[in-house]
């Protein structure tokens, strides 16, 4: 305890505030006490108590910034690879509202990270599609999806803020067979952290899908960007069967 005490006062306001949260006096998914609120409380200006906010933003603990209410961060909810292809499949499995906003659907040539995973060549036109995925309201997912043309123009009849792009297009004979997916960590560009109402350089866990056909001729590819605060992955293996779980080294 002594430790705590001479500390800094940031670091002593982050310290109480992990104990309240740990306790349960601030609980998972309820709004913190405003900053005005906290300066009352602990005799301070707000810049200890905005550096102790953000020491939590950064652990996980807390979520919230730019003008949204920092709150506790609820249980994560853990999307399994067996439900990965369908971010609406896996919402509703969880009892959760799923949700989009689309922000364009339009025809241009592929970018060069996506003409390369769909074999396309440099400058072929491609179908792009980018959206904001929400959990129960909440933003949680940025989307910015490639697809090859033949698959891609069938998106021209759809209302890609009704629900899944993916479950409309296999009605539709789109065949979605296979895919790879590839997570690492990323920061929050600005764009990002608008749509997520985030801080720039939020750490986000993004998700590079590359789907397949039956016969292995690659027709979508997405680079996904979740709030880890909101979702996390797990894969699961048995003595019967192991998932084909390929750790890249990236240096």
């Amino acid at each position: 305890m002594d430790d705590v005490v001479n500390l800094p006062l940031h670091q002593r306001l982050s310290h109480e505030f992990r104990q309240r949260i740990t306790e349960g006096i601030w609980a998972p998914g309820s709004q913190l006490p405003s900053e005005a609120e906290l300066c009352r409380e602990f005799g301070t200006s707000r810049g200890p108590v905005r550096q102790a906010l953000a020491a939590l933003r950064s652990e996980g603990a807390v979520i919230g910034g730019r003008g949204r209410p920092p709150m506790v961060r609820g249980q994560v909810q853990s999307q399994s690879f067996s439900t990965f292809m369908s971010f609406t499949e896996w919402a509703q499995t969880l009892g959760k509202v799923p949700g989009q906003h689309t922000l364009e659907v339009a025809r241009r040539a592929a970018s060069p990270a996506a003409a390369a995973q769909l074999m396309l060549d440099d400058g072929a036109q491609a179908v792009e599609v980018f959206r904001v995925r929400f959990l129960d309201g909440t933003p949680a997912m940025i989307e910015r999806t490639t697809f090859i043309p033949d698959v891609g123009r069938l998106l021209f009849d759809f209302d890609t803020d009704s629900g899944s792009i993916f479950a409309y297009l296999k009605r539709h004979g789109a065949d979605l067979s296979s895919a790879r997916h590839t997570i690492d960590a990323v920061a929050a560009t600005d764009r990002d952290a608008e749509l997520l109402h985030q801080e720039p350089g939020t750490p986000l866990l993004r998700e590079r899908r590359l789907t397949s056909t039956a016969g292995g001729h690659p027709v979508e590819y997405s680079d996904d960007r979740y709030l880890p605060s909101l979702t996390n992955f797990t894969i699961e293996n048995n003595a019967q069967h192991r998932a084909n779980l390929v750790r890249i080294h990236t240096a």
